[in-house]
């Protein structure tokens, strides 16, 4: 028995005002897949045991270069944010899992533990910062950390991500994942070979210090904070690093580090191909890294990365088990409330991925008929698919509405009673 935020009555209520019409919407949604051919119950049986991690920071308001408007009930620390993340899983049954981000998620291991049993939460990989300084390190980041040019500075970077390997082991956690700002802002600042030479240097000394049974991440991202020139600038560069590390390094996509209109699904299935895609942080962008929700602004795209997830998952591909993490920053919108439909969407892309008929586009493709190659895939994506994402939750205890439940419960005023308001700061990461 979990520890729960949200009374379990709320939802069982809730729940049976919807049940009349979400059975009769799921028997209608599994007649019309019935006659494509489709088994509705394979597909909510496999939207069940689809899960995507929340992000720690994810659940505290965000922010930009320029500004940063605290929400009401602000987590004061980790322990207030597991809080907050196990209300997400409760609601949606997609998230039981939390990724943590050291120095800031930083606390005794066992009680960490203690508390993730208890609101029925587990961890996944860790994060660390190296792209911002903590308070009383002896070296600055200012100029880089695992690339910079003092060995000594590198030396702190290298052993602040061994702390965190040895905090995850405490945890359960199986992998990590670094991502640097490290780079230059103007031309001839830094020596790129040089600075790529240090900087597989100091991740080598990282992989040494794995676990036989876990995985390293690393990601790239093309600009910010350093705008000339980034050390893990595209996913060429993030390959060569896996390849050039090791069997037990691979590379994490975040949808928001690219380029406007770049072909991410394109990446996802070479890295597939090539036995390198460690996993994602889903989120969505407008112009760059925006950390928007999950599907806010294409939900096509991802869709279409979801496409190339299924097609790799039903041919079988050797050791395919890539990590599905949430990676947002919220502005103008609940934290909670935000995490929620991220989860639902990424479900969403999912089970309409799951819809697509493999065998009809393998002969259109086979035919060069780009146009029904084309409507395949729509066919699939244009699928209501809520109904299977509702039953999904509902069959294993969360909310056939979990928007709903969550503001009738009045999770956030009564946090905000509880914790202190946050005053407003600068820019920058929460």
């Amino acid at each position: 028995m979990t520890d729960s935020r949200i009374a379990p009555d709320l939802v069982a209520t809730d729940n049976d005002k919807r049940a009349t019409a979400l059975k009769a919407d799921y028997e209608a949604l599994g007649a019309t897949l019935t006659r494509r051919g489709v088994d509705i119950e394979a597909v909510t049986r496999k939207v069940a045991e689809f899960f995507v991690a929340v992000p720690s920071w994810g659940v505290g308001t965000g922010g930009t270069r320029f500004a940063r408007f605290p929400g009401t009930g602000e987590p004061r620390g980790i322990f207030d944010k597991l809080d907050d993340c196990a209300v997400i899983n409760q609601l949606t049954q997609a998230t039981p899992n939390v990724s943590l981000h050291i120095p800031w998620d930083k606390a005794d291991a066992s009680e960490l533990k203690a508390k993730g049993n208890a609101l029925g939460l587990g961890f996944d990989a860790m994060n660390s910062n190296t792209f911002s300084d903590a308070p009383g390190q002896a070296h600055s980041y200012k100029y880089g950390s695992l690339s910079h040019t003092d060995a000594a500075t590198r030396a702190q970077a290298v052993e602040h991500n061994l702390e965190c390997i040895e905090i995850g082991k405490a945890l359960g956690s199986k992998a990590l994942t670094v991502w640097i700002g490290d780079g230059s802002n103007f031309p001839g600042q830094s020596h790129f070979t040089k600075a790529f030479e240090r900087y597989l240097a100091s991740m080598a000394d990282i992989y040494r210090a794995l676990p036989d049974d876990w995985k390293l991440f690393s990601e790239h991202k093309m600009y910010e904070p350093a705008f000339y020139s980034t050390i893990v600038q595209d996913w060429g560069t993030n390959y060569l690093i896996a390849q050039t590390l090791g069997p037990k390094a691979y590379c994490l996509v975040d949808l928001g580090h690219h380029a406007p209109n770049t072909n991410i699904e394109m990446i996802v299935a070479r890295l597939i191909q090539f036995g390198k895609l460690g996993g994602f942080h889903f989120n969505d962008s407008k112009y760059g890294d925006d950390d928007l929700d999950a599907g806010a602004i294409d939900p096509y795209r991802l869709f279409l990365v979801f496409n190339e997830l299924v097609d790799a998952e039903q041919r079988g591909v050797n050791d395919f088990n890539p990590a599905h993490m949430i990676d947002q920053s919220h502005n103008v919108t609940d934290p909670i409330e935000s995490l929620i439909n991220s989860a639902n969407e990424i479900r969403r892309a999912y089970a309409q991925a799951l819809l697509v008929d493999r065998k009809a586009l393998s002969g259109y493709q086979d035919d060069n008929d780009a146009l029904m190659a084309s409507e395949t895939l729509k066919r699939a994506y244009r699928a209501d698919v809520e109904p299977i994402l509702a039953e999904a939750r509902r069959r294993a205890g969360g909310a056939i509405d979990p928007i709903a439940v969550y503001r009738a419960s009045g999770y956030r005023r009564q946090v905000a009673a509880e914790r202190p308001a946050s005053a407003a700061g600068g820019g920058g990461i929460i």
